[in-house]
């Protein structure tokens, strides 16, 4: 993985830098952090922030507060969340944890109430169910190191707790030893502009009056159970100073989970001077040094065979073309009547082949989302590999990705109902179809979402989404989406309809019997798709599902192109099998033959949740896999069914554009 680089606001580093991007391996990713840098001075007191509680076994995020931890001294207070970091259940709060700049101490926090039995069980549960806490320090999650099987594992956040083996009680981390990395900064002719803590900043190079001090450039964690004295500790203040201790190995010197228990926070801070530059700090998070020769080898292998079947399919394939296109035109027009009567194949049904399919508006607004939903990703992709959709920018990507889909209803609009018109000849009932495709995904989306909504509600969990924020939603989908997608269908309806090379007859051609079904063939042409595809859609389900950071978006702008070029050929050859065998009715079988690599994307998902979530617990942990799970399938169906659709349209129409006919 590339480390980060790093862009001043001058116009011509700017463009030196685009152009490195574009001469650069497409699978180096570069990041523009998303917080701008601030320097912090000698004792300069500094707060962690705490987010929601996770856990990859329920997939249901719950308040930090929810448990009886300290409160800030000054009440609780909600950092300002995005769209994104509201719709991914993040729930941002101040915590009481404050570092001084560069000042190594131990301190103690507080000691609770004894738990009562609410209390009690919510904190073994939440132990038992792997819950972590995920702290934040000047923008950077805090990780901690494991061993296992002789090799350093690196995590983002703490456990609330552990239970250990052969043991039937449970411990609650009570003691956090933090080592907070600073590079010290001479900060000569600079000044950094920005607009807080989460907004994004400049850095210019031609200041007068510079600044120094200190940059948090890592913060690491050693969580521990240790017994405390609550009487001895209960009289004492927040923030004072206590003795350091090491963590117990022994149980009986670790703070047990029991009714009517007192538990006293305390933590350490240790600040080390490190060499890493302000710029580079996420790369500690974005290292894929094992994953990264993964993702090659899984790209060049597709790579390969897509060259390689490419290579014999468009020899076989243009040959016999071109070959039945010169000896149907070298003929006059008695021979014509005469090969048409002897011959079979594609030929043959060439009064058929654009007759109008069935369910021709449903089709039409599935292609149009299908086109909202492809141009939504390929921007996304792009703009991901540029560098502006930093995880540092925490739910930027979704917030993003949303906007985006909104502001692209209008290429829905106008490719559905262009459609529209080619298909049926006329305008006629526009409204109704752009009215549909504004509302058919987002429709489907929004029912499904609803319900695994209730589930979240019932389990009072943060990843519930707001009625506030359901009611934004719906505003954003009926005063941004819908009026855009009308308005790119009015403009469909100005723009000329699609001229078929041939006309249609008026009593269908009877289609022969074939041996075996056709959807057999349409079923078992999403395989090649899926195998340029399943790799990556292994680490963006551990990216979703187990919490870790996704960030190799070169690799996946690499494999959406592997992916629309393999689309556009199984949905032609196909197309080009069927019209062989006289079969007229290609319209769909274009649309599934490359749309069905959502159905093996969907069970993949189940073979990862049986396979790699064994730990995922409980029904409706499964509910919501699976309900997530059935949307992302169903928006791949859509934007990889459209390429095919369209790939195969302009195929056809090619073809038949180059028959003579009376």
């Amino acid at each position: 993985m590339a480390g980060a680089l790093h862009i001043s606001c001058s116009p011509a580093p700017l463009l030196w830098a685009l152009l490195l991007l574009a001469v650069s391996p497409p699978g180096n990713a570069f990041y523009l952090p998303g917080s701008y840098m601030h320097t912090y001075s000698q004792a300069e007191p500094i707060w962690a922030k705490v987010n929601s509680l996770t856990s990859i076994e329920t997939e249901m995020p719950f308040s930090y507060y929810s448990l009886p931890y300290c409160r800030p001294q000054g009440g609780i207070k909600k950092s300002a969340e995005n769209l994104g970091e509201l719709l991914m259940g993040d729930q941002i709060d101040n915590s009481p944890y404050r570092f001084r700049v560069n000042v190594n101490e131990s301190l103690y926090l507080c000691t609770t109430k004894g738990l009562n039995e609410n209390d009690a069980k919510l904190l073994k549960q939440r132990t038992r169910d792997l819950y972590q806490v995920n702290m934040m320090l000047d923008n950077l999650p805090v990780m901690r190191f494991t061993e296992q099987n002789g090799f350093t594992v690196q995590w983002t956040g703490f456990p609330v707790g552990y239970s250990p083996t052969g043991s039937s009680e449970d411990y609650i981390i009570n003691h956090l030893k933090f080592k907070v990395l600073v590079h010290e900064y001479e900060g000569k002719n600079v000044e950094i502009i920005g607009t807080g803590e989460e907004g994004s900043g400049v850095i210019s190079e031609f200041d007068k009056k510079g600044m120094s001090g200190y940059q948090i450039v890592g913060f690491e964690v050693v969580p521990c159970s240790v017994k405390r004295d609550p009487e001895a500790f209960s009289k004492l203040n927040m923030y004072d100073s206590i003795d350091p201790v090491d963590c117990p190995v022994e149980l009986q010197k670790s703070q047990v989970i029991r009714q009517q228990e007192r538990i006293t926070l305390t933590y350490d801070v240790e600040f080390v001077k490190s060499d890493i530059r302000w710029p580079s700090r996420w790369d500690a998070y974005l290292k894929m040094e094992a994953g990264a020769k993964v993702h090659w080898f899984s790209i060049m292998n597709s790579l390969m065979v897509i060259l390689f079947l490419a290579g014999i399919v468009f020899v076989i394939f243009l040959r016999t073309v071109r070959r039945d296109l010169t000896r149907y035109e070298e003929l006059d027009k008695e021979a014509q009547a005469q090969m048409n009567e002897e011959l079979s194949g594609w030929k043959l049904v060439v009064g058929d082949v654009f007759r109008e399919p069935t369910c021709p508006k449903l089709l039409c607004i599935m292609i149009g989302d299908g086109v909202q939903i492809l141009g939504m990703s390929i921007v996304t992709i792009i703009f991901s590999t540029l560098g502006f959709m930093s995880p540092a920018s925490r739910g930027m990507l979704l917030t993003g990705m949303i906007i985006l889909y909104l502001f692209l209803g209008i290429a829905a609009g106008y490719v559905s109902i262009r459609l529209w018109k080619t298909i049926t000849g006329t305008s006629e009932g526009w409204r109704s179809v752009s009215w549909s495709t504004a509302c058919f995904f987002p429709g489907i989306m929004f029912v499904v979402l609803t319900v695994l909504n209730f589930v979240l509600w019932g389990s009072k969990s943060t990843g519930a989404l707001p009625i506030s924020l359901f009611f934004t939603l719906l505003a954003l989908w009926f005063c941004i989406s819908v009026p855009l997608t009308l308005v790119g269908g009015f403009i469909g309806t100005r723009a000329e309809k699609i001229e078929f090379p041939v006309r249609t007859n008026q009593i269908p051609r009877e289609i022969p019997a074939r041996k075996y079904p056709s959807w057999l063939l349409v079923l078992g042409a999403g395989t090649l798709p899926f195998g340029t595809l399943f790799i990556e859609l292994f680490f963006i389900l551990s990216s979703i599902w187990l919490g870790r950071f996704y960030y190799v978006f070169g690799f996946l702008l690499i494999v959406l192109v592997l992916l629309v070029i393999v689309c556009a050929e199984v949905s032609v050859v196909l197309t080009y099998m069927n019209l062989c065998v006289e079969d007229w009715r290609w319209w769909w079988k274009a649309f599934f033959a490359s749309g069905s690599v959502a159905i093996y994307v969907f069970l993949y998902s189940i073979n990862y949740l049986v396979f790699d979530l064994r730990s995922l617990s409980g029904p409706v942990s499964a509910m919501l896999y699976l309900g997530y799970s059935f949307l992302m399938a169903f928006a791949i169906m859509l934007a990889t069914g459209t390429i095919g659709f369209l790939t195969s349209f302009f195929f056809v129409h090619y073809l038949f554009s180059s028959v003579k006919i009376d």
